[in-house]
């Protein structure tokens, strides 16, 4: 065989506006630095298995999935799952709690991008530190007990941290991506997907149907080799209700309309109830009202809303980002999306479980 080097013709057809191309650590590599060891291993399981339970009805506790809008300072968020942790277990009877640790940030125009891509919080996009701070992370509160979940943004960023994730989400900006239906299909946990930006509902049952289907595609193996991919298919994956820019979707009527798209889908009749974002109306406080209205539908014995996400930190809030300029930054106070504090979230936590013993003292849970 003989090799063609390539004319300066050539080159011009290529790399016009890359700056530069540099190599990215594998993710065995990564996934060796910071194992999942066997108890981090059992609580991942653990975690998976009481969502689907939740999911299919077998478990009539809710789940809650709860933490910051994005992690950008790992210290504070072990601070966060300590406390969380902790609260868990005082309500394991009735809620399943995972914590919401989320490390890229979908962004409509332009903004900081997440822990992974800018660990340094300096716009250097040190993604191979990213990926080891934020996997080690996941290890360590794993570690505490306590399930994770994350959002997937960048389909070639689960074969570094997948293994280690209780719960995955699929963003508003995705949701109508052939990339993330497939990419769902191929993950080993629940998978909940949002309604768009927009409010359509649609798009997110869509894609549950097809994440639900058997796909091949091109990605990476844990080489980080390029690879054919064959998947078939996520059963546990269904639709979560954020809201959007007309307003709120979480009433009793919305849902409805929701779990009859599901049936007439063929989909399993289940929706979590993501408390901020839209639902909010971009107002950090008003998770509580969300919550006070769950937990009085729960109450009642409403069956449809198996989960709830909330974006909580330990500081109200949040804060602008100056790069460079970390250590300027509140401890414990979100960079991105405004969240409820430490003392708000355990009494929301506290009114769920509440609302989950009532419902099952009158007979009506599923």
């Amino acid at each position: 065989m003989t090799m063609t080097l390539l004319t300066d013709t050539a080159r011009d057809l290529d790399d016009q506006r890359t700056i530069s191309i540099s190599p990215l650590a594998a993710p065995r590599e990564i996934r060796a630095e910071h194992p999942a060891e066997d108890g981090v291993a059992a609580t991942v399981r653990a975690g998976r298995g009481a969502t689907v339970d939740i999911l299919t009805g077998a478990d009539d506790r809710l789940m809650v999935v709860v933490g910051p809008c994005s992690v950008h300072d790992t210290e504070a968020a072990l601070d966060y799952a300590r406390r969380l942790a902790a609260k868990a277990e005082e309500h394991r009877d009735n809620l399943h709690v995972v914590m919401r640790v989320y490390f890229e940030k979908p962004r409509t125009t332009l903004g900081w991008k997440g822990l992974i891509n800018d660990p340094h919080l300096d716009g250097t996009f040190d993604i191979n530190t990213g990926l080891r701070r934020g996997r080690k992370l996941l290890v360590d509160i794993t570690e505490l007990g306590l399930p994770v979940g994350c959002e997937f943004l960048d389909p070639i960023t689960p074969q570094y941290i997948a293994d280690l994730v209780s719960y995955g989400s699929i963003g508003a900006r995705t949701a109508a991506s052939q990339v993330h239906r497939q990419l769902c299909s191929a993950l080993s946990m629940p998978v909940g997907i949002k309604n768009s930006t927009e409010g359509d509902v649609q798009v997110a049952v869509d894609g549950t149907r097809a994440a639900g289907a058997s796909h091949v595609f091109p990605g990476t193996d844990l080489d980080g080799h390029s690879a054919l991919i064959r998947t078939v298919g996520n059963p546990d994956c269904h639709v979560i209700l954020r809201g959007s820019s007309a307003g709120p979707n979480y009433d009793r009527e919305s849902v409805a309309d929701t779990l009859a798209r599901l049936a007439k889908s063929g989909l399993p009749e289940r929706v979590v109830i993501d408390a901020s974002h839209g639902n909010s109306q971009k107002n950090h406080e008003r998770q509580v009202d969300v919550v006070t209205d769950i937990a009085s539908r729960i109450e009642g014995g409403e069956q449809g809303v198996v989960g709830i996400m909330l974006e909580s930190f330990i500081e109200a809030g949040r804060q602008d980002l100056t790069l460079g300029k970390a250590d300027e930054l509140t401890y414990g106070q979100s960079i991105t999306d405004a969240c409820i504090d430490w003392n708000t979230t355990a009494a929301q936590l506290d009114r769920l479980a509440e609302a989950v013993s009532a419902r099952r003292a009158s007979g009506t849970a599923r």
